[in-house]
């Protein structure tokens, strides 16, 4: 498996706390720094904070939705060209055109396995360093 970039800023934003602590956890031992949102509310106010490499970002969440969020970032300019990858257990193809046409760059279905979240946030990353 590909290295991850070292230290890129990974924003998790996760409504399930454990889901979140276990997301959080197997980035953090993969190379990643990773900064936690409970909500697209707290996303978002993260996101004017601190500038993250990528975004991982569920789309069913309290206060805002990932689909919120990703219409936040479409709209700014410093936020539009961060890498998003939807991790969401929503699985249907109008929720997927959705996310893609609002500027999501992958989009990954629970549940999924390690190798397919550490493999598929390495590709989102590694497609901002070459455009870098």
């Amino acid at each position: 498996m590909p290295r991850p970039e070292r230290l890129a800023r990974l924003l998790v934003v996760e409504d399930d706390p454990m889901l979140l602590e276990l997301i959080a956890t197997k980035l953090w031992l993969a190379g990643y720094m990773v900064i936690q949102a409970k909500d697209g509310v707290d996303a978002v106010r993260k996101l004017a904070d601190v500038r993250p490499s990528g975004v991982i970002l569920d789309i069913t969440m309290p206060n805002m939705d990932g689909f919120g969020v990703l219409e936040h970032m479409r709209r700014s300019t410093a936020l539009r060209g961060i890498p998003t990858m939807v991790l969401t257990a929503r699985r249907e193809t109008e929720d997927v055109k959705r996310a893609m046409a609002l500027g999501a760059r992958d989009y990954l279905t629970k549940p999924f396995s390690d190798q397919q979240l550490l493999s598929r946030v390495a590709r989102l990353v590694r497609k901002l360093s070459v455009k870098a």
